[in-house]
């Protein structure tokens, strides 16, 4: 049997179950015609670089296959019927790919750098100056305080 990626793109208006519904159906057809799917991977809803059938935005699910060529074709033919799917592709690949993959580790290297973005903010000052209100009043520390405001 050979190794496959099938990527698909549903419709931006579907909920996650009915996504994950898309994935276990193409699984099914899959396992029904004796080959396995290896790796699942909902890389979840992104933006497309262009506008497909008025669609802005796609969920993006990745299916690692080990299947026959004829189960490739039939799962390209009942994708292709489906109107919740908005484009695929197969690719046969050489070899699998051992651990997540390049789209997998890049949202999780983005979730690192935002975590240290908004982590390194907390404990100094911000961009105007400010200390973010830990003395209660958000005064900038070199100025002063009024009469007014000490009372």
């Amino acid at each position: 049997m050979a190794l496959y990626e099938h990527v698909f793109l549903a419709r931006q208006d579907l909920a996650q179950a009915q996504v994950d519904a898309l994935a276990e159906a193409a699984s099914k057809i899959i396992t029904d015609g004796q080959g396995k799917v290896t790796k699942t991977e909902n890389w979840g809803l992104r933006s497309l670089a262009y506008r497909i059938a008025k669609n802005r935005k796609a969920h993006y699910v990745m299916l690692e296959i080990d299947a026959p060529g004829p189960v490739v074709a039939e799962l390209e033919r009942q994708t292709q019927i489906n109107e919740d799917v908005i484009r695929y592709m197969t690719v046969k690949v050489d070899e699998a790919e051992a651990g997540p993959s390049v789209m997998m580790r890049k949202q999780e290297r983005d979730r690192e750098r935002r975590a240290d973005r908004e982590g390194g903010r907390e404990g100094g000052f911000s961009r105007d100056g400010r200390d973010g209100g830990r003395d209660g009043g958000g005064s900038r520390p070199d100025r002063p305080r009024r009469e007014e405001e000490a009372a």
